[in-house]
Parts: structure tokens; C-alpha cells; sequence
């Protein structure tokens, strides 16, 4: 008897069309910042125009399509549109703004302060020695820590290198001298109690970190304290909003590539959530 083991989609495979959840303004801006860049390095030809580059890559990003299965409705191979993300991927992150300028920039805006928040990005799980510095006990998952600041309108401002899941918010917070980075702006952070320590200020300098209070065993919070923990919380929840919107990048739900790319592609992320978010 024969077997019929023949492909259910035929030769070609099915192609589908999908709406992607952007604006065309992002899109378009995009494709003019490639069309820029291939102008400066002196690309003549490509396989398929900068306006359809800018899209294939948005689909990677927005909604984690897979390369394979682009290059497939775009007659093109995979290991093109895998070239294509990282080359968009770095001229994002090159134009992402460094810490001192955004704290700078709240400060000519007449702003007085910012918020501070950090967050897991969840990876695949390692091997070796990279699977246990990866794992975060807190999240309970292997991941790479991010910090990132924001306006009071939960407007992102910067984010920080990604670094292994285990390593503490407070660790990450000074190996990037971020209270001395807000003193030198003269402007002020507010932070959840994950941040208590991280300003050593005396007791007669402003604190260029603030945080609520940390009850103990034997020492219970006080109602004026309560009363200023909520306080605090309503002022920094626009903060959540900010991660919120960094996080319907779908590409960030798994990171399933090299980790040290993984900071190079939050700072993109930076760049297409602002224009998003700015529209």
C-alpha cells in the first residue's frame, strides 16, 4: 500500500496576512531611519524595500513572529530576516539616550523627579554556570534584570544594561552611580521599598532616592508611616505603566537568544515605545 506523507500545505505552504498593532507613523519613521542608514553605508540593492524591512522586523518585535516564518511568506531565507533585526535592533539602541542626558533633560523641563522601578525579563534556561546566575529567586525564574527610570506621566526614560537574574535592583542602581547621577541633575528618585539602602545620603542632605517604610518582626509600621507608604504608591504607579508598555513587545516574553544581545534589543524597545507612546 502506498503512503501519501506529501505536505498538507503543498509545495509553497499557505501565506497569511495579519494585522499588525502599530501605527503607521512608527512604521513609517522606521522605514526612514533604514533608508538613512543604507544611504550612509552605501547599500545599493536589497531583497526586499526598506518600507517592507521596517515591517518584517516590527512583526518580529511586536508579536515574536518567528524569522522562518517570514522569510517564507517573503520569498526570502530566514538567516536574511535574522540580519535584518539585529542591523534595526542596533540602530535603535544607538539612539537610545544615555542616563546623565535624560536626567538633564527632566531638569531643563522643570522637572523634579523621576521613578525608579527595575524588572525581570525571562529567558530561556541556561546551562553550567549560566543557569544558576540567571536564575532569580525573587521572580522565581531564569532572567536578566533591567532598571529603568520614567517621567511622573510613566513616560520611559532610560533603561539600564541588561544583567543576570540574581544580581539585587541596589547592585545594578550603583554599578550605574545612579544617586550620583540624580544629584549631579538635582533631581530626586521614588522607588518601592526593593530600593531601601541604596541612598547613603547623611542625615542633613536631601535624599536623591526616596522610599517608604519596611515594617519587622518586632516592629510593626506606624499609621502615619502606612499613610505615607500609600502615598508613595499612588505617586510611583504611573512607573508600572511604563514597564507595562515596554512589555507589549511580545519579544520580551521569552528572550530566546544570546542574553549580552538582550541589552541592545530593551533599548530598541526603548525607542519604539516612546514613538508609540508619543503619537
Amino acid at each position: 500500500m502506498k503512503k501519501n506523507n506529501g505536505s498538507v500545505e503543498g509545495p509553497d505552504g499557505l501565506v497569511c496576512t495579519a494585522r499588525l498593532p502599530l501605527s503607521s507613523a512608527t512604521l513609517n519613521w522606521l522605514a526612514d531611519l533604514l533608508r538613512g542608514h543604507l544611504k550612509k553605508i552605501g547599500s545599493r540593492w536589497r531583497a526586499l524595500p526598506a518600507g517592507k524591512i521596517a515591517s518584517i522586523v516590527l512583526a518580529v518585535l511586536r508579536c515574536d513572529q518567528r524569522p522562518g516564518d517570514l522569510a517564507g511568506g517573503n520569498s526570502i531565507h530566514r538567516t536574511t530576516v535574522t540580519r535584518w533585526v539585529r542591523e534595526v535592533v542596533g540602530l535603535l539602541a544607538a539612539r537610545a539616550p544615555r542616563l546623565d542626558r535624560a536626567l538633564r533633560k527632566i531638569a531643563r523641563k522643570g522637572g523634579g523627579v523621576v521613578l525608579l522601578d527595575g524588572s525581570v525579563i525571562c529567558t530561556r534556561r541556561r546551562t553550567g554556570a549560566e543557569n544558576r546566575k540567571n536564575y532569580s529567586g525573587k521572580s522565581k525564574c531564569h532572567g536578566l534584570l533591567v532598571i529603568a527610570l520614567t517621567d511622573d506621566r510613566g513616560r520611559l526614560l532610560w533603561v539600564s544594561a541588561a544583567r543576570p537574574g540574581r544580581t539585587s535592583e541596589i547592585t545594578a542602581c550603583r554599578h550605574d552611580k545612579l544617586t550620583a547621577h540624580l544629584r549631579a541633575a538635582g533631581l530626586g528618585a521614588i522607588a518601592d521599598l526593593g530600593f531601601v539602602g541604596l541612598d547613603d545620603s547623611g542625615p542633613d542632605t536631601d535624599p536623591a532616592v526616596i522610599t517608604g517604610y519596611k515594617a519587622a518582626r518586632n516592629r510593626p509600621l506606624s499609621r502615619g508611616q502606612k499613610l505615607s507608604n500609600k502615598a508613595l504608591a499612588a505617586v510611583r504607579a504611573p512607573v508600572e505603566h511604563g514597564f507595562a508598555h515596554l512589555r507589549n513587545w511580545r519579544v520580551l516574553g521569552k528572550v530566546r537568544t544570546d542574553p549580552r544581545w538582550a541589552t541592545a534589543l530593551v533599548r530598541a524597545l526603548l525607542m519604539l515605545t516612546n514613538r508609540e507612546v508619543a503619537r
